[in-house]
């Protein structure tokens, strides 16, 4: 493998994963273009709170990549249809879970945030329409995951795509011609979710090796496979809990400064998710190779996709980093046209500049690891990362108000970096004692 068989992969996917911030970053835009700050700071608590209640359950798509680049590397047509079974039951059974505690889940969130009276009443809004879209959501996970880990790139791209495009034609629709302000965007993403569903469903059905009536019961409830399943994506959940708290906590933090502050915090955090998604796309790439070469026992493969994507960290932040000291500011005006929130948000904005440069070996790393369906070294870094970021918190907000939350930001993303690294060593001997045992231990 060299750079031009990594990048052919690399490439769909960071087109594929950086529509997935655009649903959130779409519903920003479109209500971003009226008067009232409100309604930019009601879809940025709404997003928060099912940015939340997704990436809690991300390990859905991420844990189903790894076992299914596994499985397609070991040529086991088997393990791979059960790769997308067993997360697929759990997406269900989470997203009607989701549905039934809505109301507590609501006034949890709206309490903890504590935005203005007026906000409140718009994010609640907002909440209570893209609620029934949880399970779409969750299901469209475990697909994209399925997909991916089957290096059916084009198709998951296919998915995502049609899915925003159709997000921003209704939410258009419904903001500018209907007048529904911020339930427009709301329902727009929700018929976008559904819409994504029912299209990878029926990929998926063309797609599986057998129908779904031949698939044993027992092996889908295996209690050994459930278990490895499960202790990955605990670890992933815990990953990912860290890092809610922190956005938690900054979406909190930034609200208590004032709905102009939180409207421009919201604006740069967009712009942070389509870094961080491009940063993704690399992550699945590294991923399904790792999980390759760990199902077909190739080290050299192993080898070459960790030294490649410690390159890749290097070249991309560079990139995107100056992609955003040349055009940030055309990037702010394409999301609000309120001067005083794109005057915050310019003041601001050197933060996001660094955002690239701390936080790139973080996300791309983290593919190695779930490609190797080891999430404990991924846990443990983000929990120190957010350690890291309490204290920069409690040190420099006090002085700095929004400065010193942005840089505590900063803080936890140079951590996630730095902390993941250092357990590259563990990793790779971890990996090659097991395969010299048994080839078969990482992957059952």
């Amino acid at each position: 493998m060299n750079h031009r068989s990594y990048l052919m992969l690399a490439i769909p996917l960071i087109i594929s994963t950086i529509t997935t911030p655009l649903l959130g970053a779409v519903d920003t835009a479109v209500v971003g273009q009226l008067p009232d700050p409100a309604y930019i700071g009601a879809v940025a608590v709404g997003t928060i709170i099912f940015n939340t209640m997704y990436w809690l359950f991300g390990f859905l798509r991420v844990s189903t990549s790894g076992f299914a680049a596994q499985a397609y590397g070991a040529n086991d047509d088997m393990q791979g249809v059960l790769a997308l079974t067993r997360p697929f039951v759990v997406a269900i059974v989470v997203g009607v879970a989701f549905i039934l505690l809505q109301w507590p889940i609501e006034h949890l969130f709206l309490t903890l945030i504590s935005p203005e009276s007026n906000v409140r009443a718009l994010a609640s809004d907002y909440f209570s329409i893209r609620i029934w879209g949880v399970p779409f959501a969750l299901m469209n996970y475990v697909i994209l995951g399925w997909l991916m880990g089957m290096s059916r790139i084009k198709i998951s791209l296919m998915i995502q795509v049609s899915m925003n495009l159709m997000n921003i034609a209704l939410s258009l629709l419904f903001v500018n011609v209907f007048s529904w302000a911020v339930a427009g965007v709301a329902v727009a993403t929700l018929l976008s979710e559904i819409m994504a569903f029912i299209i990878g469903l029926i990929v998926i059905w063309k797609a599986v090796p057998f129908t779904f009536k031949r698939l044993p019961l027992k092996a889908i409830v295996d209690p050994a496979s459930f278990k490895k399943m499960m202790s990955v994506n605990r670890d992933l959940f815990i990953r990912t809990l860290c890092l809610l708290t922190m956005f938690n906590i900054f979406t909190a933090k930034g609200a208590s400064f004032g709905t102009e502050v939180l409207a421009a915090n919201a604006v740069l955090i967009q712009i942070h998710y389509l870094m961080a998604y491009f940063f993704d796309g690399f992550a699945n790439a590294s991923s399904i190779f790792v999980g390759k070469a760990i199902g077909a026992n190739d080290k050299q493969l192993y080898k070459k996709t960790l030294s490649l994507s410690c390159q890749w960290a290097i070249f991309s932040s560079c990139f995107i980093a100056g992609i955003y000291v040349l055009f940030g500011h055309n990037m702010i005006m394409l999301f609000t046209s309120i001067p005083s929130v794109i005057e915050l948000a310019n003041v601001y904005g050197i933060w996001i500049m660094l955002f690239p440069i701390s936080a790139s070996f973080g996300i791309i790393i983290y593919g190695v690891f779930t490609g190797a369906t080891e999430a404990a070294p991924i846990r443990n870094s983000m929990i120190l990362a957010l350690v890291a970021y309490l204290i920069a918190l409690f040190i420099a907000v006090p002085s700095f108000q929004n400065h010193g939350l942005w840089f505590s930001f900063i803080v936890f993303s140079i951590g996630r970096s730095v902390f993941l690294v250092m357990y590259i060593p563990r990793l790779n001997r971890k990996l090659f004692s097991v395969q010299v045992q048994n080839t078969q231990t990482i992957y059952s």
